[in-house]
């Protein structure tokens, strides 16, 4: 209990201790009063210099003044582009001529190597006086180079707080000037533990240390535990070398699961081995590539690495994630070059689709080639395969093996669980797991978000079923038994019956609903993918939606127009498929002004993923299911059967964390997936088991945490939300009335102090309130379907305007009421949408039945 209360000066005086007893960090002092504290303390870096008999005295000077020149901001330069460079003097060194010998010689800031020859050591308070003043609570330094800043709070104050005190303070109002050389943010208290980022990593992207499998004891303090692990002097020195990546403009350092994943594959490429990196969808696989890439080509001067995919937009991805962070890497045009570039010790990064392990030619395969060029594989190595289960069984695989050496290791990674079905096979080629992050470990991260599945029916009624036989036989008259049966398998089965025309206006009728109704697609912030049974159906769709004046949406599909595709299709009855696919995509181009589908389709991509309100939905059927991260993404409607990989990848295409803060009413808090096939069978089946159904072939414990069911969490966090504000309003006094309130949560509105005093309490009303309307809001035209009954909807409801209006009247006493007045307007007319919406129906499940077994 004392530690809970403890005052932040307490904590602070016992993290110093750690830093010097447990990981020996020489103190240097309280540096409150000093007037020339510097981001380089010029002392201690030459005392280190110097110690190490490497360098003379003049190449110490000469390193020294480079630093110094290079950490100076000047008033055109950023921190991004100054950190970069400094970060880079720090991890290569730094060259100069000495005149006594008139040759280049290198000089070493810090020893990567061994990390005990350096100087680790902090100081407290350290004030800086380049702006505004501004006093972090401990700065770590390696050899005197300032490296990380700490900013700690008291168990009660969110750690929010100190990560935004750190976000301030590398502003230009405050102490960019000082963060040139830092390459670590951290914030901590005692009951959050301790969270870390980099320069101008923003709070939502602030990652908590994890340690892998390390179980702590009621005795042992959660902070110290988790510095000890990260901040130990191997440990610091490895994420500072080997997991900083400066990547379009963006600095990153890597996650536990990242770090992990690496740290395992290293050992199991020590050993000359392979196997398999597991990571869930959104969790940074390019990513985690890049920094084993990075590591295996620094550490091995003979080693090349292939990277292989197999999909276009994948091998797209891979070579610009590589790309954006600085490292050179050739994507190959054909099977041909494939073979060119294998053969050339200078390409020692290489991605290749999986494909063109085929044909090299018209004529040739890539195996005949391979005999008459005089080719061979020349180099050691190791082939990353991107999402191994897919493309890794078959004839391909055993082609490239024949193509590379025999020695190369192969690695492969996936996002995905492995079917039972290729299970063994795949670890037959690959070996063992290397390492996993599963789902529901990236949601508790907070690394993805969660996913909440609904199971929508749009009814479809036969109307005139003599009407159809009559039809059906004045359409076959004269035509024999056996092509009378193919047309009924053909045209008959219930996949026809749900694409006519009457069904996709009641399923575009419906998300158009989503659109006034669905807070991140009313406002413009979310936008949605449309999963489309076939190209022409996408095209239906499309026409639909422009009918009924649904503007900013767009097809993406392998269709590409071509009038030659249409020169016998005229049958005098009306527009085939073919027709009606060409008349819609030129149609579509010409609406946007574009002449060719590879073009516009680059144009609607961008503005899905970085204009949301400008593009609403895209339409797809294959495309853009795998390897396609859009961040504002926040539903996917599936109107096709998908099963196992397909379905699994596709629905996670909504589950990237979106660019808002926490405090944002409208902020992405999940993954919407709308099932308009029932492909879980049903939902009751599918949340109690996620080996049934569609994820059938998935040992369950790989999927684990995957889906939630809608209405189940939606009451749990309604509920929750009323328990919170009820626990927290508990020590109001009676009777209860709105000046005991106001004097609860404000104290004596005269007087300053008091309001202060209480502001952290009135904050914390205020978000519970949000939270509860913001739950209430996602279940209200449900109540009754969620398990209230009548008389506890309409209690709930009068609580939920209760508490609003008592924010709001606590707001204008306590002058409050200005900071959150956008919430309202919103948040009260989203309240009376969900009322007046009407709840969507499980879906019946029709299979394969044909048209006249329906009837």
């Amino acid at each position: 209990m004392n530690r809970i209360i403890n005052p932040e000066r307490i904590t602070q005086n016992r993290i110093i201790k750690l830093f010097q007893e447990t990981l020996n960090f020489e103190y240097l002092g309280n540096f409150q009063d000093r007037d020339n504290n510097s981001n380089i303390e010029e002392l201690e870096l030459k005392k280190y210099l110097k110690n190490t008999g490497k360098y003379s005295d003049e190449l110490i000077k000469k390193a020294i003044f480079a630093l110094k020149k290079e950490a100076t901001i000047n008033s055109n330069d950023d921190l991004y582009t100054k950190n970069k460079a400094v970060y880079s003097m720090l991890r290569y060194g730094t060259s100069k001529t000495v005149e006594a010998f008139k040759r280049l010689e290198n000089l070493q800031f810090i020893d990567w190597q061994n990390p005990h020859n350096n100087n680790f050591a902090i100081a407290e308070e350290v004030t800086i006086k380049n702006c505004n003043t501004r006093r972090p609570d401990i700065v770590l330094y390696i050899n005197g180079i300032a490296i990380g800043v700490l900013e700690l709070k008291k168990a009660s104050v969110s750690v929010n707080e100190g990560i935004r005190q750190n976000l301030s303070n590398q502003s230009a109002q405050f102490n960019m000037p000082f963060f040139t050389t830092v390459q670590l943010i951290l914030a901590g208290n005692d009951s959050n533990g301790l969270y870390y980022g980099t320069t101008k990593t923003k709070e939502k992207y602030f990652l908590k240390w994890k340690e892998e499998n390390t179980i702590y004891t009621p005795n042992e303090i959660l902070l110290d535990k988790q510095i000890i692990q990260l901040c130990n002097k191997e440990r610091l020195l490895d994420i500072l070398h080997n997991f900083v990546l400066f990547d379009s403009g963006i600095k990153k350092l890597c996650r536990p699961n990242q770090y992990f994943g690496v740290k395992s594959a290293q050992q199991y490429l020590k050993r000359n081995e392979g196997g398999i990196i597991w990571h869930t969808q959104g969790s940074g696989k390019s990513l985690t590539m890049v920094w084993l890439a990075k590591w295996i080509l620094e550490n091995n001067s003979q080693a090349r690495i292939l990277i292989v995919t197999d999909r276009t937009e994948l091998d797209e991805q891979i070579k610009d994630v590589f790309t954006g962070a600085g490292e050179k890497i050739i994507r190959t045009k054909s099977g041909s070059d494939l073979l060119t570039q294998l053969d050339n010790t200078g390409a020692r990064l290489i991605c290749s689709l999986m494909h063109k392990f085929g044909r090299a030619t018209n004529n040739d395969s890539i195996l005949t080639l391979k005999t008459t060029k005089d080719f061979s594989s020349k180099g050691e190595f190791i082939v990353f395969i991107d999402e191994c289960h897919r493309t890794q069984s078959g004839e391909l695989h055993d082609v490239m093996k024949k193509i590379l050496p025999e020695n190369a290791i192969f690695m492969g990674f996936t996002g995905t669980p492995l079917l039972k079905k290729d299970k063994v096979t795949t670890l037959e080629r690959f070996g063992r797991y290397i390492h996993t992050y599963k789902f529901n470990e990236a949601v508790k991260d907070g690394v993805v978000l969660d996913l909440l599945y609904e199971a929508r029916d749009v009814d479809q009624h036969v109307l005139d079923q003599k009407g159809i036989d009559e039809w059906f036989e004045i359409t076959t008259q004269g035509m024999n038994d056996l092509p009378k049966a193919e047309l009924k398998r053909k045209w008959g089965t219930m996949q026809k019956v749900l694409s006519t025309k009457n069904r996709l206006e009641k399923v575009v009728f419906d998300i158009k609903k989503d659109f006034l109704v669905k807070p991140r697609l009313k406002n413009g912030r979310g936008n949605a993918i449309l999963v489309a049974p076939s190209i022409s159906d996408a095209c239906r769709y499309y026409e639909v939606f422009k009918r009924f004046e649904f503007a900013y949406c767009a097809i993406i599909t392998s269709y590409a127009p071509d009038k030659n595709t249409i020169t016998k299709e005229e049958t005098g009855s009306g527009r085939t498929e073919k027709k009606e696919q060409l008349d819609t995509y030129e149609q579509m181009l010409k609406d946007y002004g574009y002449t060719n589908t590879e073009d516009f389709e680059k144009f609607a991509k961008e503005k899905f993923t970085k204009e949301p309100a400008n593009m609403r939905v895209l339409i797809v059927v294959d495309k853009l299911l795998t390897g396609f991260d859009a961040i504002h993404c926040t539903y996917l409607y599936i109107d096709k059967h998908m099963q196992d990989h397909g379905l699994f990848q596709a629905i996670c295409r909504t589950n990237r964390l979106g660019k808002e803060e926490n405090n944002d009413p409208y902020y992405k808090e999940f993954g919407y997936i709308v099932d308009y096939k029932n492909l879980f069978t049903s939902l009751n089946k599918s949340i109690h088991d996620y080996t049934s159904g569609a994820l059938s072939d998935y040992s369950k414990e790989d999927v684990d945490g995957l889906l939630t069911d809608r209405l189940e969490k939606a009451k749990a966090r309604l509920d929750d939300a009323i328990e919170s504000l009820h626990q927290l309003c508990g020590n109001v006094p009676m009777p209860k009335g709105l000046s005991e309130y106001c004097h609860y949560f404000c104290g004596d509105q005269s007087n300053p102090d008091d309001l202060k005093a209480n502001e952290e309490k009135r904050l914390t009303f205020y978000k519970l309130v949000v939270a509860l309307i913001r739950a209430y809001n996602n279940i209200a035209s449900e109540m009754i379907v969620a398990g209230y009954s009548q008389i506890e909807a309409d209690k709930i409801k009068i609580q939920v305007n209760y508490y609003a209006e008592l924010r709001d009247s606590i707001k204008c006493y306590s002058g409050d009421y200005i900071d959150l007045k956008k919430y309202e307007p919103d948040m009260r007319q989203m309240l009376d949408m969900y009322l007046t919406s009407d709840p969507s129906r499980v879906l019946s499940n029709f299979g394969d039945a044909s048209l006249l077994q329906l009837i």
